[in-house]
């Protein structure tokens, strides 16, 4: 006798009030559900009529909800999980499409030419079209060589009949060969090109964001905004042609990873066409709210200022476009207040940190340890008398040759007395002047912020914005936070912000930590101990995740994919907000490690709180939307069996949206 005929005879032998129980459409039985609803926090069984939860209890009360044509799932004691809610992911660049990708893999200088050389045969691609790379890990492999002493001059070995362009798997970084250089536009739309006389002049303001070397010429390397110059492509949309042909592929990513809520954390209108078809398609297996992205420094008027007021009246429309529907929100405006936090220790002069540090970068000298890999050998006092005579005659020091003298006589370029504590997004006004109209409008914020002077101002944005319209209920967000100081962690707690944590960045990883520690703290020695002091600023306020919700912030969950990798990883993701570790390394900061109920609160019940939406879904609880997961294993048993390293083990078995199975393992 099968398990529906099972509950059949037993719903024969029931008396009582349950009787009355119209039949389900689905009931999951014999699991163990973790609801993620306090008032119930388990639950052996939970049945769906129309989309809806109707019963949430035990075996023998689910008998009632049984009929002739009530799909029966027996769990055998598996483990069901409310759907989980991705508060910041870019889902469009998660499809899996064919396209030329590295895959996050590591790889040197002297090997790109060949593999660019490949997608170009592979692909297609005619003479004068991009050659985009995507999935480029700018923080691993990228040694250089007597082949290639930079990444233009690798990457003109790949073609100088194609402008090339390597995508960052952070979405921040890049990198370009001559061809693409010289692409570069000023900003009354001429071509220019990158150059150290264009760096100097047209394109100024690109100069903290451009590496050159010690000629001073582009080296190849291009970051953040510096990239729209070019008229680069971009990782969240290179792949935006063959997705609008195969719509599907993003629901299909999100529900084999268990996912049926998302916000989408870079939305552009161009992107809007690609959710409207699928919406069309009926094939749209979980909900989305839409960060409205728009640089306000578009936004200018004739006389300078910046017109908030037309901003806000675009992104009101696409609200009201969506205003109503179930699936498609548009309730919130993404704001950058800063970029990302690496230097580039391999380039000659090293590239500090872009992103705004509440104290000056320090100036380390890299070079090669007794096993050729690169160390940091010292540091430039940039206090002395003679670095104060290089700022002070920086076209003394301008030339290659004066440049390179300079070099040999005393370890470092003239380039290292350069005195910076990077820089915002935008200017500071512009960013608080924003969110204030922003708030006004009734959207919620957004903030990407990864340094801990951007968090700063992030918070005094959200502050400003509340205090401007009185409303301290919208679930305003800062995504990210790298680095917090201390006094933030407490006006973060005070003020009950969102925190969207990205939680398997906070590990140990030797070439990430080059590329960043030593730019915070003076390093002496190599190895974990050197990079990971815990008395040490950058070390004891790195993700810190228990401080920040001891304090009073809200944990959520964003995996930023396709930030490192396409595959959301929740369950990595939970993994590493466990432990702090990646297999083979101790762990980073471990005092900041949360448990895993608390992180899959994150994952559920908060993230639909982000998203303003936690009355809808978010837990299983009766009322609420059918959105819940089946997994292959106990997560909260291999916890409790001190085996956190599993976690990230996990599979989905099967996925529910709104009452249907829309992703089944192949071989569950």
């Amino acid at each position: 006798m099968n398990i529906k005929a099972i509950l059949l005879a037993g719903a024969g032998l029931c008396a009582g009030p349950a009787m009355a129980a119209a039949p389900a459409d689905l009931v999951i039985d014999h699991a163990r559900i973790v609801t993620e609803d306090q008032s119930r926090p388990s639950a052996e069984a939970v049945a769906v009529r129309d989309g809806r939860i109707v019963y949430v209890g035990d075996h023998q009360g689910a008998l009632a909800f049984v009929g002739d044509r009530t799909t029966v799932e027996d769990a055998g004691g598996r483990v069901v999980l409310p759907g989980l809610v991705d508060a910041h992911i870019h889902p469009l660049a998660t499809a899996d499409v064919p396209s030329c990708t590295l895959d996050s893999r590591p790889i040197s200088l002297k090997d790109l030419a060949p593999f660019v050389q490949e997608c170009i045969r592979r692909f297609q691609i005619k003479p004068g079209e991009w050659v985009a790379v995507s999935q480029w890990n700018f923080s691993q492999g990228n040694e250089p060589g007597p082949e290639a002493a930079n990444f233009r001059a690798a990457l003109d070995r790949a073609s100088r009949d194609h402008p090339v362009a390597l995508l960052g798997n952070d979405g921040h970084h890049g990198a370009y060969n001559s061809m693409a250089l010289a692409k570069a536009r000023n900003a009354m739309g001429k071509v220019v090109g990158f150059s150290k006389a264009t760096l100097a002049g047209d394109l100024a303001d690109y100069v903290k964001l451009v590496g050159v070397d010690q000629a001073g010429e582009p080296d190849g390397t291009v970051n953040e905004d510096a990239r729209v110059a070019l008229g680069s492509p971009d990782l969240l949309t290179v792949n935006f042609a063959a997705i609008m042909q195969h719509p599907e592929k993003v629901p299909e990513r999100l529900a084999s990873s268990g996912i049926t809520a998302v916000q989408d954390a870079y939305v552009t209108p161009a992107m809007l066409p690609y959710y409207d078809l699928l919406r069309q398609s009926g094939k749209m297996s979980f909900r989305v709210n839409l960060m409205q992205l728009y640089n306000p420094e578009e936004f200018r008027t004739a006389n300078g200022a910046i017109d908030y007021q037309a901003v806000v009246d675009q992104a009101r429309s696409i609200r009201t476009k969506y205003a109503g529907d179930d699936l498609i929100r548009a309730e919130a405006i993404k704001i950058f207040a800063d970029g990302v936090l690496e230097g580039n220790p391999y380039a000659n002069p090293p590239t500090l940190p872009d992103a705004p540090s509440l104290k000056p970068y320090l100036q380390p000298i890299f070079g090669p340890g007794a096993d050729g890999k690169l160390i940091v050998k010292g540091y430039v006092d940039t206090g002395s008398a003679l670095c104060a005579t290089v700022r002070a005659n920086p076209a003394k020091f301008s030339d290659a040759a004066t440049a390179a003298a300079f070099a040999r006589a005393h370890g470092y370029t003239p380039a290292q007395c350069t005195i910076s504590s990077g820089r915002l997004q935008h200017d500071r006004q512009v960013i608080l002047d924003y969110a204030r109209a922003a708030h006004l409008a009734g959207f919620t914020l957004h903030i990407h912020a990864i340094a801990d002077a951007a968090v700063r101002t992030a918070i005094d944005a959200i502050e400003g914005a509340r205090a401007a319209d009185g409303n301290d209920h919208l679930p305003d967000t800062i995504a990210h936070l790298q680095i917090v100081a201390p006094e933030d962690v407490a006006r973060i707690g005070k003020d009950h912000l969102f925190l969207a944590y990205t939680y398997s960045w906070a590990n140990v990883e030797p070439e990430y930590d080059l590329a960043v520690v030593p730019f915070f703290e003076r390093i002496t020695g190599t190895g974990y101990k050197a990079f990971h002091n815990p008395d040490s600023y950058y070390e004891r306020q790195f993700y810190p995740v228990r401080q920040t919700r001891d304090a009073g912030g809200i944990l959520v969950a964003g995996s930023d994919a396709p930030v490192n990798t396409p595959d959301p990883q929740p369950f990595v993701n939970m993994q590493l907000a466990v432990t702090r570790a990646v297999p083979g390394q101790p762990p980073a900061n471990p005092a900041e490690r949360i448990a895993l109920s608390q992180v899959l609160q994150a994952y559920t019940i908060d993230g639909a709180r982000a998203m303003g939406r936690d009355r809808e879904f978010g837990s299983i609880t009766m009322g609420k939307s059918a959105d819940f997961i089946l997994i292959d294993q106990d997560i909260l048993d291999l916890e409790h069996q001190a085996k956190p390293e599993a976690i990230g083990k996990t599979r989905v078995l099967k996925t529910w949206f709104r009452g249907k199975l829309v992703y089944t393992r192949p071989n569950a």
